[in-house]
């Protein structure tokens, strides 16, 4: 028996909890991972709110995966199709979920026992689900959540967590309602940003990573011209492989968009794959970019992806889900943009087969905004 981690927004976990437990879904992207894992029967999903980053339940595995596209989890377009029948084990109401910085949890697992109270260092372990966990961590939360459904002691929400979990309603001229995330101030957000200087060094080396990887994968690779240096430092192009002018037919705006995105990779005359890089830098401007791009040309069919540390995952996804990203013409900017963080980047680039494959293992390592 194996145990995984399964991730829950605060609306998919209300969601869940409405409905008779039986099901849990994963998004499509991660069936490459769950076939090599081959989780099935008998292993065991431990579940984790995020926002509010408490430990809500246990699932127990009943079936191999399936699909299907009848919406559960949300009114439609339910995304979450790749799924398991599941026995919940233990379920808990929100107010009654154990934190995972309550000093008993902290102090235990394997990853945060060495960390300060308000580090953000152990948040790669809830990027993207299903993912394998430790199984001492998990055994440990199993007794844990467990005696919590017995015991049901109260761990209040508090003002932060119910700011987060708090909805705005946008409406659209067809009269449309649309509910997005009420983001934190960006000054929280940013509160822990690493030194200048030394963020802008391993963000120039993650932008030779995706250089390079796009290259190995067949791609033309274009980098805005005030970065082409520094990135040029650490990665040296074969083939030819660096564009020195795009092969794009657009307006003047849209080409000045383009040419200021940090990295793109390119087939033919087409964009297959955009990459904002951000590190020390404001979140915020990088999915601009990626916002005035697809409202300049909203009949692009292109990947797009934040790049940015692990620990940075939250505030992407707060600054996606922002009102204004809601209503773009080719639907919510958190349905399009995804995250990849640091360490994939360094995993993809480590493939030793990696010239043999496609642009698509990069679904792999995606995650989106729930």
């Amino acid at each position: 028996m194996n145990y995984y981690i399964d991730l829950f927004s605060p609306e998919t976990a209300k969601a869940f909890e409405k409905s008779d437990r039986n099901i849990s879904g994963f998004r499509m992207s991660r069936k490459t991972y769950v076939m090599n894992q081959k989780i099935g029967q008998g292993d065991r999903f431990i579940c984790y709110c995020t926002k509010v980053q408490r430990f809500i339940g246990i699932l127990e595995v009943q079936s191999e995966p399936f699909e299907d596209d009848k919406a559960i989890f949300l009114d439609k377009n339910d995304p979450f199709t790749l799924r398991f029948k599941v026995r919940a084990l233990v379920w808990l109401p929100l107010d009654k979920s154990i934190p995972i910085h309550e000093e008993t949890i902290w102090k235990n697992l394997s990853f945060t026992k060495n960390l300060p109270l308000k580090s953000q260092k152990w948040t790669f372990m809830v990027f993207s689900s299903p993912r394998l966990w430790p199984k001492k961590d998990c055994k440990f939360l199993e007794e844990k959540l467990i005696r919590q459904a017995n015991d049901l002691v109260d761990y209040p929400l508090s003002e932060a967590d119910e700011k987060k979990l708090k909805p705005a309603k946008i409406r659209l001229s067809n009269k449309k309602e649309i509910t997005v995330s009420v983001p934190e101030d960006e000054d929280t957000l940013f509160s822990e940003d690493l030194p200048q200087k030394k963020g802008q060094r391993e963000s120039i080396r993650i932008q030779a990573k995706l250089s390079e990887i796009g290259e190995k994968l067949g791609f033309k690779i274009w980098l805005p011209n005030p970065d082409r240096k520094r990135v040029l430092t650490v990665w040296q192009p074969r083939n030819e492989s660096l564009l020195d002018e795009l092969p794009l037919v657009f307006d003047e705006n849209t080409l000045k968009t383009i040419r200021n995105i940090d990295v793109l990779w390119i087939r033919s005359r087409s964009i297959v794959r955009a990459f904002e890089v951000e590190d020390t830098t404001s979140i915020y401007s990088g999915i601009l970019r990626m916002a005035d791009l697809l409202s300049l040309q909203p009949m692009l069919d292109i990947k797009i992806h934040i790049v940015a540390p692990d620990e940075r995952k939250e505030a992407v996804f707060q600054q996606i889900t922002r009102p204004v990203f809601a209503v773009m013409e080719k639907g919510p900017l958190s349905e399009i943009c995804s995250f990849i963080p640091y360490s994939s980047v360094k995993e993809i680039a480590e493939e030793k087969k990696l010239k043999h494959m496609t642009d698509t293992i990069l679904d792999d390592y995606s995650d989106f905004a729930e």
